[in-house]
């Protein structure tokens, strides 16, 4: 929870711009005195920031509507009524799951334009509606085909709320709190994965497994997306979308009204609204659906554009589908019986986000390089051991066990730094033009990066057996030394103060050696 005291402080803009090349931005930060710190006192349940907690909630939701989409189809493919209705078998389960990620591929082709265009609640309203429809074609389908075209449909709004909902968040967010506030959305993920599977669990004790079993969880993925396109209207559009499109006074009268707590005269708000207009164009690429030019055609934006491929690559690659291993684990510790297999199963997505919401206070703490670096190590320890008691396991209950427990070790230390790092890291780093084309870019590595996660492990360990794991003991290895060498540290800054690091030589170096000032 936020501390007592507010406060929001700039880096002494004079000594910052000596690391930056002369441009008009550098050159005004030079003209002003020392550095500006403002401090207020700040009760964290006052209405504004209350009013605040929930238009973010609601933002939330999309990771939420994700977390159902990314669940509800693997656990339902281990239901045979399910499966035996549609015709679903080995031969065709590949493609029937692709076809959300298909979906996805293809609402990233539009889904940071229109959240540019028409704002971010725009965007969230949209997907959210777009979901509703894949869902109802997908609970209600009677053939192969409808469930097929559901699963496109979802997937194809899914990337719209997955792209306008961080991007509102982190532009919404209160600066000193934003850690915890942007790193929060992903960790909502977790309310749609530990609905699901323990709603698929509770149902698989139904003798027979009737057809309302399964249609149960396909309906409830639409939860998140009604609840989205029921409030979305009520909250305010972000003050920098509003900057964007010109609208100043909007921007004002937003800022006033959730981070001054209604004082017109807020020195927060005032200081907040300088820096927007200073680096926020009302002519900027974002007003061009089809420009993406600006993801690539500076140093700058190339290593804003490294940075987002990085969280996407090293987010997903970091340990193959427990799925794979998992149970062949659990069956030689003991546990032959399926209910407890599903049961262990089902306490992963609890502990994940019980693990991602202890490190949300973190990540302003100690830095969000501090956290990555810390966690990849960590993962990469995890791996090797769930590999050699992979390859050793086989008579040897406790060995199993062993690679279970640490399946669990690695879920926490995965969740702890990356889960809030997967939502804030991008949204800091890609500056208010390109946030959200970048982000829907993103989205479009994630995807990339799943497909060869979901499709190639199986027949690579097929083939290599557990030595295949070691792969992903050198990934996140290589993740912590790049994290290391690249990662722009963003802690105690505003988004608008991170764009001007980007514009240093060296911006890993400049980000450090501008906080070691700051402290």
């Amino acid at each position: 929870m936020p501390g007592s005291k507010d406060s929001i402080s700039r880096l002494d803009e004079a000594d910052f711009a000596a690391d930056l090349p002369r441009t008009e931005a550098t050159e005004k930060a030079d003209g002003r005195l020392g550095s500006l710190s403002i401090q207020e006192d700040v009760n964290p349940f006052r209405r504004s920031f209350l009013r605040l907690y929930g238009c973010l909630f609601v933002a939330y939701l999309c990771s939420a509507t994700n977390g159902f989409d990314a669940n509800t189809f693997g656990g339902l493919s281990a239901i045979e009524t399910f499966t035996t209705y549609f015709g679903i078998t080995p031969s065709n389960q590949g493609i029937v799951a692709a076809l959300y990620v298909v979906g996805n591929v293809a609402g990233c082709l539009f889904a940071g334009p229109c959240a540019d265009k028409y704002g971010r609640r725009f965007g969230m309203a949209l997907g959210s509606l777009i979901c509703i429809v894949g869902v109802v074609m997908q609970a209600t389908a009677r053939t192969l085909g409808t469930f097929m075209g559901g699963r496109f449909v979802l997937g194809l709004g899914a990337v719209l709320v997955q792209t306008a909902g961080p991007a509102y968040v982190v532009e919404m967010a209160y600066p000193r709190y934003r850690g915890v506030l942007t790193g929060a959305y992903q960790t909502c993920f977790f309310l749609g994965t530990i609905a699901s599977t323990w709603l698929e669990y509770g149902l698989n004790f139904v003798e027979g497994t009737p057809q309302w079993t399964w249609r149960v969880p396909l309906a409830v993925q639409a939860v998140p997306s009604v609840l989205v396109l029921a409030f979305v209207w009520f909250i305010p559009e972000t003050p920098r979308w509003y900057i964007g499109q010109g609208h100043v006074d909007k921007a004002r009268e937003t800022l006033v009204a959730y981070h001054g707590d209604g004082d017109p005269s807020s020195a927060v708000v005032a200081l907040e609204l300088e820096e927007m207009l200073e680096v926020i164009s009302a002519e900027g690429s974002d007003k061009r659906w089809w420009d993406f030019r600006d993801l690539f055609n500076s140093r700058s934006a190339r290593y804003r554009t490294f940075l987002i491929s990085c969280i996407a690559f090293f987010g997903q690659w970091d340990l193959p589908p427990t799925s794979y291993y998992f149970p062949l684990m659990a069956k030689t510790a003991g546990i032959t019986n399926a209910r407890t297999q599903l049961l262990l199963n089902a306490l992963q997505t609890p502990i994940m986000m019980a693990a991602a919401l202890s490190g949300l206070r973190w990540m302003d703490k100690l830095g969000r390089r501090k956290l990555l670096i810390t966690s990849s190590i960590g993962m990469s320890l995890c791996v090797a051991v769930i590999t050699s008691c992979t390859a050793q396991q086989a008579g040897r209950p406790v060995v199993g066990g062993v690679g279970i427990a640490f399946v669990y070790v690695f879920l926490v230390v995965f969740a702890f730094s990356w889960t809030p790092a997967q939502s804030l890291y991008p949204t800091e780093v890609l500056t208010f033009s390109t946030r959200a084309k970048g982000l829907a870019f993103m989205n479009l590595l994630v995807n990339v990066a799943n497909v060869f996660n979901t499709y190639v492990p199986p027949v690579a360990i097929a083939r290599a057996s557990w030595r295949f794991y070691i792969f992903y003991i050198l990934w996140d290895a290589l993740g912590a030394v790049v994290i290391y060498l690249t990662f722009v540290e963003t802690k105690g800054r505003n988004l608008e103060e991170i764009d001007y690091i980007f514009e240093a030589e060296n911006p890993k170096k400049a980000s450090l050696q501008t906080k070691a000032r700051a402290r």
